[in-house]
């Protein structure tokens, strides 16, 4: 019968172990718990998650909850083990120290430690269960959370703090999406992550990056003889097609095949045909956001424009499809294009047209040549060396071993790339 009141004490201490444990993972649980996915659920009608999001709307009577009770627990088991130790041994000092390490190390092993990894390894379900029993121990102690709370405000007023301003740490910017979309690994399929992240993207480049430069531009010239314009008509593989008069600079509009087509192949065809269904030239200035000209190309209902720069020189033409191809990747076969096709050789290099673009060459060969200057391997070779280089001349640049191999009419035609040896080592 003696033995009684000391078998309850340990039982009651054991209890409120349990109980301290079960706040610190509540504690753990609700901080680590994805908002995100809360608000998903409770989307779903899932009630523990609408109740979580409530309480995380309001931490400091949330923490404020926790830790009272917490704290009350952990002060009663300190002092139910003093009880004990007095019961068991006396007011022997050494014996209050030991007790006191015995207490400690209890509560850091199965009252904070472990209760915190479990909450922290499962929060999100966690937090839609214990959020019932957060929220009705929050109204029966709401007097003495606010009253606590009272003197914690005043503390962080004196500090210059300002608890308000936590809630913008849980709106995520731009590059924060960015990396969730990375990361979100069999969440999301690859080609649909590699959209996303080419949206992100298309804010931080200009249609100077995705234009087809001038030197590759097909255009209807109308000095050329009438018969060279029809068979140009009948066999481009483009839909509108820029007509300008003897110089490139010199656009006098934009000409829709499929309108002139039939028109084309009668006898009294002639370029005055041309200029009465030609369009207006819209010029796009270089410097403009892709993400901006997608949208003004809805707004003007325009599928393609002229990029200029800051002189009124034409250097290229950017499509609606050109920008769609850089969300999407390639989809179109109706051009008989094979730089879509790049891909290094069995020897380790591969041979790309001077005019490439250095952008899809970085993406589809997994290079990383600068992009900040020069938009084609064609302007990199030139301002890398300040001059036009001849054939055969060698460089590297960025660790990316590069091969002139043809020079035509002042520019680089052809140009041989080798895998760096970083690249090859990973293959």
């Amino acid at each position: 019968m003696n033995d009684s009141p000391l078998v309850a004490r340990i039982v009651a201490l054991a209890v409120l172990l349990v109980l301290s444990g079960a706040f610190s993972m509540a504690e753990t649980a609700m901080m680590a718990a994805n908002r995100y996915r809360l608000r998903s659920l409770a989307a779903n009608g899932s009630k523990g998650a609408a109740l979580a999001l409530d309480l995380l709307a309001k931490t400091d009577r949330l923490l404020g909850v926790i830790l009272l009770f917490n704290n009350l627990i952990n002060a009663a088991a300190a002092m139910l083990v003093s009880v004990i130790t007095i019961e068991l041994f006396g007011e022997e000092e050494w014996a209050l120290g030991v007790a006191t390490m015995l207490v400690t190390f209890l509560i850091l092993v199965f009252s904070e430690i472990t209760p915190k990894v479990i909450g922290a390894n499962h929060a999100d379900r966690l937090a839609s269960v214990v959020s019932y029993a957060l929220t009705f121990l929050l109204k029966a102690t709401s007097f003495v959370v606010s009253f606590v709370n009272i003197f914690v405000f005043g503390l962080l007023k004196l500090l210059g703090l300002n608890p308000s301003d936590d809630n913008d740490r849980h709106r995520l910017a731009p590059e924060e999406l960015r990396a969730l979309v990375i990361e979100s690994g069999q969440y999301i399929p690859q080609k649909h992550r590699s959209i996303l992240v080419n949206l992100f993207e298309l804010e931080d480049i200009s249609v100077e990056d995705v234009m087809t430069p001038r030197s590759s531009i097909e255009g209807i010239d109308l000095a050329d003889p009438i018969d060279a314009i029809k068979h140009q008509i009948a066999t481009s593989y483009h839909t509108r097609l820029p007509v300008f008069s003897e110089e490139m600079d010199d656009i006098v509009g934009i000409l829709h095949l499929r309108r002139m087509l039939g028109r084309a192949m009668g006898a009294d065809f002639d370029k005055d045909d041309i200029k009465a269904v030609l369009q207006d030239p819209y010029f796009i200035p270089s410097n403009t956001p892709v993400f901006s000209q997608l949208r003004f190309f809805q707004e003007n209902r325009q599928r393609l424009g002229l990029v200029v720069d800051e002189y009124g020189e034409l250097l290229g033409l950017v499509t609606l499809e050109d920008i769609i191809e850089e969300l999407i990747g390639k989809f179109t076969t109706s051009t008989p294009d094979s730089t879509d096709r790049v891909g290094w050789d069995a020897d380790g290099t591969v041979l790309v047209d001077g005019s490439h673009a250095i952008r899809d060459l970085n993406r589809k060969l997994g290079l990383n040549l600068p992009v900040d200057g020069p938009k084609t391997i064609n302007g990199l070779l030139i301002e890398h060396l300040q001059e036009i280089p001849e054939t055969g001349l060698s460089v590297k640049i960025d660790d990316v071993p590069i091969e002139v191999i043809q020079t035509q009419d002042r520019m680089v035609r052809t140009v041989r790339i080798f895998m760096p040896k970083a690249t090859s080592n990973e293959n």
